[in-house]
């Protein structure tokens, strides 16, 4: 299998990251819409979300490209 059982977890733990990077960037919606609401530029939506998202990217790619331990003893024989 291309993906170890290893690289698979790096895959969901990444997902999952990228999971609550969207939950940070959600929310800020005005009870009035006719009155604008500032909280949609505040940090955690402009920069915390998507810092938190590419490195769930990061981790993603990490579980993909990962090589199993196992094929690099064999491959020094």
């Amino acid at each position: 299998m291309p993906v170890t059982r290893k690289g698979l977890w790096l895959i969901l733990m990444g997902l999952l990251v990228m999971v609550s990077g969207f939950v940070l960037m959600m929310g800020g919606a005005p009870s009035d819409p006719q009155v604008f609401n500032w909280s949609i530029f505040d940090f955690r939506r402009l920069v915390a979300a998507p810092v938190v998202i590419a490195c769930g990217v990061v981790v993603i790619v990490v579980g993909i490209m990962s090589h199993p331990k196992s094929e690099e003893k064999e491959e020094a024989r």
